[in-house]
C-alpha cells in the first residue's frame, strides 16, 4: 500500500501517455531529400553544360599547324557549309559584317578575327569575307583549323 500512496501522490502511473508529451511535434525540415534532388540537378546540368555551349557546327579542314595560345578571347567568323556568316555564333549578312566587327572590337583594328570555314563551303566565299574584314582595316585576320590526326 505504501507504494501505491506514493505513486498517487506523484500524480498518476509515472508514465505518460500519448497525451502527455514532454515536447511538441518536431518542426524540423527534413534535408535529405532536398540534398538528393540537388545532386541529381547538378549531374544533370554537368551533363548538359558541354551540349549547350556548341556554336556553329562546322567541319573545319585538318592542317599541321600547332595551336595558338590566347589569352582573351578572340571575335569569331563562322561561316557554314550553306554559305551563311555568323559573327560570334550570331547570323550575320555579309553588308552588316563591319560595322557589327567594329562595335564588338574593345581594341579596335588591331583585335584578333578568327574566321573559321567549312571544309564544303567554296573558297572564293571565305576569300570574300576575309577581304571583307581586312577591308575594312582589321590586321589580325587568321583562319582556324583542326589540327591532322595522326
Amino acid at each position: 500500500m505504501g507504494m501505491s500512496a506514493a505513486s498517487g501522490a506523484k500524480g498518476g502511473s509515472g508514465r505518460r501517455g500519448r497525451r502527455g508529451r514532454r515536447h511538441g511535434a518536431i518542426a524540423e525540415i527534413n534535408m535529405t531529400p532536398f540534398i538528393d534532388v540537388m545532386l541529381v540537378l547538378l549531374i544533370i546540368f554537368m551533363v548538359a553544360a558541354p551540349l549547350i555551349a556548341t556554336g556553329v557546327p562546322l567541319d573545319l579542314p585538318q592542317t599541321g599547324a600547332k595551336p595558338i595560345n590566347v589569352d582573351q578571347k578572340p571575335l569569331t567568323i563562322a561561316i557554314d557549309s550553306k554559305g551563311q556568316i555568323f559573327l560570334q555564333d550570331e547570323p550575320t549578312l555579309e553588308p552588316d559584317l563591319v560595322t557589327k566587327l567594329q562595335s564588338l572590337a574593345k581594341q579596335g583594328f588591331d583585335e584578333r578575327v578568327y574566321v573559321r570555314g567549312d571544309k564544303q563551303v567554296d573558297y572564293g566565299r571565305v576569300a570574300s569575307v576575309m577581304s571583307t574584314i581586312t577591308a575594312a582595316g582589321f590586321k589580325r585576320v587568321a583562319l582556324v583549323t583542326e589540327p591532322a590526326s595522326r
